[in-house]
């Protein structure tokens, strides 16, 4: 049975790790293909779908999760991330600059990766720092797809990214609480590993195409 787990474990993985490694352009962070959004539907619609089709934002939204269910967190320690990330947006589209953000995005996937493959228990606050600042830096990654658009669809972009982002990340809470009284305590490292691998990718990525 273990062995199947950790067979199904590893093929999710390289899902993952495929489409992180798969080269993007800049408007595969884009739900509207690049296009501003220009109604409440598109720009909610985005909001939904931007932490999802981006390898680095979903698997730092994972870690969240994972790191709040094995860890036996707070629930309401992914707030910390949502209200920073919705901060970062609107630092974006106050065209108030924070330098590097796609590589701290990718950094921050990768440490993330790395504290929750260690299988150590961490301080909360160490959690909260980080949920703090990578959600400012990946919010103002998010906010690129928004920069122009009108105040309505701005607001549905916020409300989208603000109720999958809380949606994500406690649903993978709640999952990750729910198998870890069921799975072996490797479970959760090897998928800090996929983590990892996918924020080593994103930052390769980012490093190749600065160069």
């Amino acid at each position: 049975m273990g062995d199947a787990m950790s067979f199904r474990l590893i093929a999710r993985t390289a899902i993952v790790v495929i489409a992180a490694l798969v080269p993007t352009g800049a408007s595969a962070h884009h739900v509207m293909g690049g296009q501003i959004p220009a109604t409440f539907l598109q720009g909610l619609l985005s909001g939904l779908g931007h932490p999802v089709i981006g390898p680095d934002h979903l698997a730092f939204l994972l870690a969240i999760g994972i790191a709040v269910g094995v860890g036996g967190l707070n629930l309401a320690l992914p707030a910390l991330f949502v209200v920073a990330a919705a901060v970062g947006v609107a630092l974006h589209v106050a065209a108030v600059d924070l330098p590097a953000a796609e590589i701290v995005v990718a950094v921050s996937v990768l440490l993330a990766g790395i504290l929750i493959a260690r299988g150590r228990p961490l301080p909360v606050w160490v959690w909260a720092a980080l949920f703090t600042i990578a959600g400012l830096f990946h919010g103002y990654a998010y906010g690129e797809s928004i920069v122009g658009a009108e105040a309505t669809p701005l607001y549905a972009y916020l409300a989208g990214l603000i109720l999958i982002q809380s949606a994500l990340t406690i649903a993978t809470a709640l999952l990750a609480r729910w198998r870890s009284e069921r799975v072996s305590d490797l479970m959760p490292r090897l998928a800090g590993v996929a983590i990892v691998v996918v924020g080593l990718a994103a930052l390769i990525g980012q490093l190749v195409s600065g160069a």
